[in-house]
């Protein structure tokens, strides 16, 4: 076969047809740009994506917040952190100085009172909440590259979570389904209200890229059945939205979600990543149960790339790419964003080999 685009080969890898190689798109920690940057392998305004070669390009556009208009209120600044609420009534502590999760502090909203009295109202779809230009100009810059295009962002669970935080939600599920259910529902209307507005004006992308943690190490946190009652009608919303306008579905989750995938498949996710390996999910496995229906980005242990040794590099790639490139539904990709201990030459190498095994 001829060599196909960035474009080509991901629509075809999201359909399960022929192609030249699998795929090749990654995530990375801020401090790893700026790591390598500073080493002199990357330009100041390079894109990793340009460097790389990557078949895929991402670019969020929906302010989600509930109150777009409200300005933090910092309640306590170190060198290193800041503790602030936010336009949520989420109060978090984020790390200055590097990438990470922020701490979980404090929510406004603990119940269905709170969450009807002060988060539901406002959110409404509005231009305000769009930004279209810099969905404009990166749709322009994958066009121009021959890559994939995604939208990209937050889906129900997260956005539920960042109101309420995990425990409220999670206790939600057993004592208030329907509140619950009323969240993600109200969330999911939004969002393809607002993908109608910015489609509308600025036409439509290759896909749609879902971000939803919804596992933590050997369990998911909720079971199928609360997942097919609460969450998967919401997701069916705004999956078939896109799927009535020809788009696929990549979810990303963290954490172990393998008891979930039936109801994700029916609600008509067509590609899963990350499939996290420390928290227990096994891409050769997953593959060999739905291989022939669900394509699969990432999957590869981040942490075998810590140790910069190429031997156990080549190892993990031996194991895996050659099984789940079989029916062409596979995009290399680590099961975690890079972080900047990995050595840029590691990650070069990483790819190039991996591109080499994955070569049809």
């Amino acid at each position: 076969m001829h060599e196909l685009t960035g474009s080509e080969r991901i629509t075809n890898i999201l359909q399960r047809q022929p192609v030249d190689r699998i795929g090749l798109f990654e995530h990375f920690w801020s401090d790893t740009r700026r790591a390598w940057q500073e080493a002199g392998y990357l330009a100041p305004e390079e894109r990793l994506a340009d460097h790389f070669g990557f078949d895929m390009d991402l670019q969020g556009a929906f302010n989600l917040t509930a109150d777009i208009h409200y300005e933090p209120e910092v309640l306590e600044e170190t060198e290193e952190t800041i503790l602030a609420r936010d336009g949520n009534g989420a109060l978090m502590r984020n790390h200055k100085l590097h990438d990470a999760t922020p701490e979980h502090v404090d929510f406004l909203v603990t119940g269905r009172q709170q969450w009807e009295e002060h988060i539901k109202p406002l959110l409404t779809p509005s231009r305000e909440r769009i930004d279209f230009e810099s969905y404009r100009e990166a749709k322009e810059y994958a066009r121009q590259k021959q890559r994939f295009f995604c939208l990209s962002g937050g889906h129900v669970f997260e956005l539920m979570k960042n109101v309420t935080g995990h425990i409220h939600m999670l206790t939600g599920m057993a004592l208030d389904p329907d509140w619950v259910l009323d969240m993600a529902m109200t969330y999911s209307q939004l969002l393809v209200d607002l993908e109608e507005i910015l489609f509308a004006e600025e036409g439509w992308p290759d896909g749609i890229w879902y971000y939803e943690d919804m596992g933590f190490k050997a369990k998911p946190f909720m079971s199928p059945g609360m997942y097919r009652r609460l969450v998967q009608p919401a997701h069916k919303l705004s999956f078939d939205h896109a799927k009535s306008h020809g788009l696929p579905v990549i979810v990303h989750s963290c954490g172990y979600v393998e008891p979930l995938l039936p109801g994700l498949l029916e609600a008509g996710m067509d590609c899963l990543q990350v499939i996290e390996v420390k928290a227990g999910m096994d891409l050769c496995k997953l593959y060999r149960e739905y291989g022939e229906r669900l394509s699969f980005m990432g999957g590869i242990e981040v942490r075998v790339l810590y140790t910069n040794d190429r031997a156990q590099i080549d190892e993990e790639l031996l194991a895996k790419i050659p099984e789940v490139k079989g029916h062409y539904g596979y995009v290399l990709h680590s099961d975690h964003s890079i972080p900047n201990t990995v050595h840029h030459d590691t990650y070069q190498y990483f790819i190039d080999r991996g591109l080499e095994l994955g070569r049809y």
